[in-house]
C-alpha cells in the first residue's frame, strides 16, 4: 500500500509578496498589482497592460453598471477616437483644460495640415453628431453611453491604473429638454456611482459638488465620488458632470420644443475608469496580496484537492464534481495542477484575491464534508457537503459585508476636523482628510494648496457652513474635505 504522503510537485513561476503594506506602501502597491496578476508595465513609456485577471475584474464592474444603466433607458454607442482641433476649439473653456494632456496626430492633404486629438474625451467628437441627431422634443432626451480608451499624455510618473497615458474608461453623454432633467440625470449618476463603489467594490465613498476651482472644464456644476486610500491619499473614482448648454450653444444642438420654439438643449456627461482597480488594490490588499470583494471576484470560490497518491484519483474527481456542482450558482473552479503543492495553490490564491478557498482530502470525503477558508480574515471551518451551496452563499455574504464596513472604519477615523490652518496642516501631516469650512474665495483653495500640497476634494452634500473659512476667517460659504491626491 502506498504510504500516505503528500504527492511532490515542482515549483511553477509565481513570488509571493515580498514588501510589507505598512512599511512601503508604494512598492507594496507596484508588488499587489503586479503579482497578481492585475496588469504589467508595457514596452510604451507611460502605458500598461491589463492582465486577464485585471481585465475580469474590470469586466464585473462593467456588466453591473452596464445593466444598471440600460435599465434607465441609456444605450450604448461607439464614437471615433480622432477628434479635430476645430471641435476642441468650440468651447474655450474645455480646449484651455485639456491642452497639455493631449496627443495630436496631423493630417497634411490638399487643404493643408489639420490636427486631430488622440481622445482626451468625448464630449466634442459625440456633441457634433448630436447637433444632427436632435431635431424636436420627440429625440429627448438623448441617453448614450461610450465604453473606450482615453489617451492623456502628460504622465510624469507611470503608476499602474492611477496614472498612465492610455487608460480604459465609460463616458455617458445625455441631452435633455431642460435644465432640471439634467440636474437630475448628474445626481442620478452620482448615485449610481456610489452603489457601484458600495454594494461591488466595497469601498466607502464621499460624494458632493465640485468647487469652481476643480470642477471639469466646460461644466456648469461637477459631482465627485472620492475614496480615501490607506496612505491618506484622496482618489476621485467617479465624476458627473451637468454640462448646462455649454456645450450644446457652441454645437448648435437645438430641438423645438412643444410650442414650437427652438432651444438649445441641457447636457450631462460621466465617467469612471481602471483606476477603480488601483482603489480596489489599495482599499482591501494585505501583506499576502490582492483580497477581493465577492461580488466583482471574477473567481468566488477556488476549490483545492489535498492530494495524495494513494487518493490522488478519489479526490480529484470529488474536486471536479464539486467545482461543477458549486458553479451553478457562484464563480468556482477547481485548480487540479499536478505541478504544484497544496500550499504553493493556497498562496497564489490568496495573491490572487479570491475570497473563498475550499480544502477537500481523503479525510473530508470519509467524512462528508469540506473546509472553508475565507481570505478577509483566514478563518477556516469545516462543512457538510450536503449543505455547501447555502454555507458558501453565507460566507460569500458575510465576507462582502466585512470587507466595506472595515474599510468604512478606516475611513471615518481617518477623517479630522479643522477651524484653524494649523490644525489642517496637521491634521493633512498626519495622512488625514481633513473636514473644514471655506468661504469659495479660489484664492483659499489655492493658499491651502500652497501649504499643504492638499486639495479641496467636495463640498459635502449632508452639511451646511456654519463658521468661518479656514483660510482668512470670513463667513464660510460651504463645508468641504480637504486631503492630497492621486
Amino acid at each position: 500500500m502506498a504510504a500516505k504522503k503528500e504527492a511532490k510537485a515542482e515549483k511553477v513561476e509565481t513570488q509571493g509578496m515580498t514588501t510589507r503594506k505598512s512599511d512601503d506602501f508604494s512598492e507594496w502597491y507596484n508588488e499587489v498589482v503586479q503579482k497578481a496578476g492585475l496588469a504589467d508595465y508595457a514596452p510604451v513609456a507611460g502605458c500598461m497592460v491589463i492582465k486577464p485577471h485585471g481585465y475580469a475584474i474590470w469586466e464585473a464592474i462593467r456588466s453591473w453598471f452596464d445593466a444598471r444603466i440600460k435599465a434607465t433607458g441609456h444605450r450604448n454607442a461607439y464614437f471615433p477616437m480622432f477628434i479635430p482641433e476645430k471641435f476642441l476649439k468650440k468651447e474655450a473653456e474645455h480646449f484651455k483644460g485639456f491642452t497639455p494632456e493631449v496627443a495630436w496626430v496631423v493630417e497634411e492633404g490638399e487643404q493643408g495640415k489639420e490636427r486631430f486629438a488622440l481622445r482626451p474625451t468625448s464630449e466634442t467628437i459625440i456633441y457634433d453628431s448630436y447637433s444632427k441627431w436632435i431635431r424636436s422634443w420627440r429625440d429627448l432626451p438623448l441617453l448614450l453611453n461610450q465604453w473606450c480608451n482615453i489617451i492623456r499624455w502628460e504622465c510624469s510618473a507611470t503608476r499602474l491604473f492611477l496614472r498612465t497615458r492610455e487608460f480604459l474608461w465609460q463616458e455617458g453623454h445625455t441631452a435633455h429638454a431642460t435644465e432640471k432633467e439634467a440636474e437630475a440625470e448628474a445626481l442620478m449618476i452620482l448615485g449610481f456611482y456610489k452603489e457601484l463603489m458600495e454594494t461591488q467594490l466595497a469601498v466607502p465613498v464621499l460624494t458632493g459638488g465640485k468647487t469652481n476651482r476643480e470642477r471639469f472644464a466646460g461644466a456648469l456644476r461637477t459631482y465627485t465620488v472620492e475614496a480615501l486610500m490607506p496612505d491618506g491619499k484622496a482618489l476621485q473614482m467617479a465624476t458627473s458632470h451637468n454640462l448646462g448648454q455649454n456645450f450644446s450653444k457652441p454645437f448648435g444642438i437645438k430641438f423645438m420644443d412643444r410650442d414650437e420654439k427652438e432651444k438649445h438643449v441641457w447636457q450631462t456627461s460621466w465617467g469612471f475608469s481602471t483606476r477603480l482597480l488601483g482603489a480596489l488594490a489599495m482599499t482591501h490588499g494585505d501583506d499576502s496580496g490582492l483580497v477581493l470583494p465577492p461580488n466583482i471576484a471574477p473567481t468566488q470560490v477556488v476549490i483545492i484537492p489535498i492530494i495524495f497518491e494513494d487518493s490522488k484519483k478519489a479526490v480529484r474527481k470529488e474536486a471536479e464534481l464539486l467545482a461543477k456542482r458549486l458553479s451553478i450558482k457562484f464563480r468556482a473552479e477547481a485548480d487540479l495542477r499536478d505541478d504544484c503543492s497544496a500550499g504553493w495553490k493556497f498562496n497564489e490564491w490568496e495573491l490572487k484575491g479570491v475570497p473563498l478557498r475550499i480544502e477537500i482530502g481523503p479525510k473530508d470525503i470519509a467524512k462528508k464534508h469540506v473546509v472553508l477558508v475565507r481570505r478577509d480574515d483566514g478563518s477556516k471551518k469545516p462543512v457538510p457537503t450536503a449543505s455547501l451551496e447555502r454555507e458558501v452563499e453565507t460566507e460569500l455574504d458575510n465576507i462582502q459585508k466585512r470587507l466595506f464596513m472595515k474599510a468604512k472604519r478606516s475611513l471615518d477615523s481617518r477623517i479630522a476636523p479643522a477651524k484653524t490652518m494649523a490644525e489642517l496642516e496637521k491634521a493633512i501631516e498626519a495622512k488625514k482628510m481633513v473636514k473644514t469650512e471655506i468661504c469659495g474665495a479660489e484664492a483659499c483653495e489655492d493658499a491651502i494648496q500652497e501649504k499643504t500640497t492638499a486639495t479641496v476634494r467636495l463640498i459635502s452634500e449632508n452639511e451646511t457652513a456654519r463658521g468661518r473659512c479656514v483660510v482668512c476667517g470670513k463667513k464660510a460659504a460651504h463645508a468641504v474635505y480637504v486631503a492630497r491626491q492621486y
